[in-house]
């Protein structure tokens, strides 16, 4: 029988051996939240029988094991997980991760629309599936030096690509408020398509015009009652819990089974070793609930809703005419991934041998100078002059006002901070920064978003040099130095992002990282992707990019 619907109705109706079935599995019902033992049936890529007994060609026991839907991160950059697509693919599908919406935003703001290019192959050749979200502000804004400009009829070149869902995270939400002609032309380009948002802090009547420009999601809340008012207002929030951001704790209370079809998981993103160390979207499921989410909500959250929520409707549960994305549970609140399936395929070493990988772009893209330590230097102000607060765990900053006794100030804790362009142009802003306890040298990042300028912090200015300069030999990077020279760097050629090792060698290179922070002083957990943050200037609340502090509430130079 070669015709693939009357295949699946004979295999479903048990008149034929299923191509695979998954025997004596408990399935979760994501309608009641019982437990029912069952054997699933699956021909090709498509689950045909549930709720009942079937013969197949092959057969894998499950005894007993929990069977769940496939798991779906609702947004993530994948380079900003350091490794390529094809690596994170080997990474995450231990985890429960069948589904990724790829927002290639870091690459789009370094190689303009090849990175639109690079992410819909490399899409194809994935064993997960992964679909792409095209990058909707490159530049974010125009407070930065940035490497390309992607206009409305670039994206619509795009539109129609089979693995393109629609418009990624919509940042400029002042623009989309204000009706900005660039902002109304790019949504009027993506009418009836999927918009995600971007809008933190966002409330009332600007929430509301914000979500009538036909924008669904929002994964930048950071309170339960923030997030509660997005939902009343149609939105679908995305629950972040990534290496940076750090926002489930605040909105678990808020995901119950009520709210459940209102709120997914995403992860925004995380890097090899946390994944190690916690896990990816299963971290989130076994932390909310720990939280006291009741598992029906915490997984309907992970796979309907996130389906819902993008117009998957092949996917999301373990049911007849569903694609057979199936993640089998040794337990259900701790979330311990046993076996995977993508597309009735065993997600195992021996499938993802078979895949091939299109070359990626963006080598030799850190076109800067190298700078001396005088470029870098920070005068001693007067008197009060604006700081930057970090906020461990969060991507907003403080805009604080301090009077340093010097510069650095190590008694306040305010150290110095600079951004390097690297796209072709000169031009390096300096300020100040609070909140990373260093007592020497400096550390510096070529991941500094949006524009992916060289961010750098330090306390001495010919560490920071130091270290800026070996970020432009290494054409990317995480980099520590102190005074006498190179302590630990991580080389991240593909755009300034992404390693071209595989992901066991980025997660291996972190903590020698990390630990040269530490010895340093540093006090935050996750210093880079700290750093990474400091220029972005579409989270409030003071941020600084090449052009010099920015006061994002303003969205203007001090």
């Amino acid at each position: 029988m070669s015709d693939p619907i009357a295949r699946r109705i004979a295999q479903g109706a048990g008149r034929a051996p299923a191509d695979l079935v998954i025997r004596g599995a408990r399935l979760l019902d994501l309608v009641t939240g019982d437990l029912v033992e069952t054997d699933i049936a699956v021909c090709g890529d498509t689950v045909v029988g549930t709720y009942g007994t079937y013969e197949g060609a092959r057969v894998i026991e499950a005894r007993g094991r929990i069977a769940v839907p496939g798991f779906i991160d609702t947004h993530l950059h994948i380079e900003s997980s350091l490794i390529t697509p094809h690596e994170f693919d080997r990474c995450v599908l231990p985890h429960g991760v069948t589904t990724a919406i790829w927002d290639p935003h870091e690459l789009a703001n370094v190689l303009g629309t090849a990175a639109f290019d690079y992410a819909l192959a490399a899409a194809s050749e994935t064993v997960m599936d992964i679909r792409v979200q095209l990058s909707s502000c490159v530049p974010a804004t125009d407070l930065e030096s940035a490497g390309a400009r992607i206009e409305a009829d670039d994206l619509a070149a795009y539109r129609d690509h089979p693995r393109a869902l629609g418009l990624a995270e919509f940042m400029n939400f002042p623009g989309v408020v204000a009706a900005d002609p660039a902002c109304l032309s790019k949504l009027a380009a993506f009418a009836g398509r999927h918009v995600d948002g971007h809008a933190p802090l966002l409330s009332g009547l600007a929430l509301n015009a914000y979500a009538a420009a036909g924008i669904r999601t929002d994964h930048e809340a950071t309170s339960a009652a923030e997030a509660l008012e997005k939902i009343r207002k149609g939105m679908t929030v995305l629950i972040r819990e990534g290496s940076v951001s750090k926002d489930l704790h605040a909105l678990a209370p808020l995901l119950t089974e009520r709210t459940a079809p209102f709120l997914a998981f995403c992860t925004d993103d995380r890097n090899p070793l946390d994944i190690a160390e916690e896990g990816h979207l299963d971290h989130l499921i076994r932390t909310a609930i720990g939280l006291g989410v009741p598992p029906l909500a915490a997984y309907r959250a992970a796979s309907l809703t996130a389906a819902t929520a993008f117009a998957l409707t092949d996917r999301g549960m373990i049911a007849p005419g569903k694609r057979a994305d199936i993640v089998l549970l040794d337990d259900l609140e701790t979330c311990s991934v046993s076996a995977v399936f993508a597309a009735g395929r065993p997600a195992d070493e021996a499938l993802a041998a078979t895949r091939t990988a299109t070359p990626a772009p963006g080598r030799r893209s850190v076109r800067a100078e190298p700078v001396g330590a005088a470029d870098l230097a920070v005068p001693a102000p007067a008197g009060e002059t604006p700081v930057i607060g970090v906020v461990p765990g969060r991507i907003i900053t403080e805009h604080l006002r301090l009077t340093p006794a010097a510069v650095p100030d190590l008694a306040q804790d305010i150290a110095m901070v600079a951004v390097v362009a690297r796209h072709g142009t000169r031009s390096i802003g300096r300020g100040l920064v609070r909140g990373f306890g260093l007592r020497r040298g400096a550390i510096a990042s070529s991941v500094g978003h949006d524009s992916h300028n060289l961010c750098v912090v330090g306390v001495d200015t010919e560490a920071m040099a130091r270290a800026v300069n070996r970020l432009i030999d290494l054409q990317g990077g995480f980099v520590v130095a102190d005074e006498t020279g190179i302590l630990a760097e991580l080389a991240l050629p593909i755009a300034g992002l992404m390693s071209d090792r595989p992901f066991e060698a980025v997660r291996d290179a972190l903590p020698p990282l990390r630990e040269a922070a530490r010895g340093l002083g540093c006090t935050l957990p996750e210093p880079f992707l700290q750093v990474a943050f400091l220029p972005l200037p579409v989270i409030p609340h003071l941020k600084i990019t090449d052009r010099g502090l920015v006061d994002v509430d303003r969205m203007a130079f001090l």
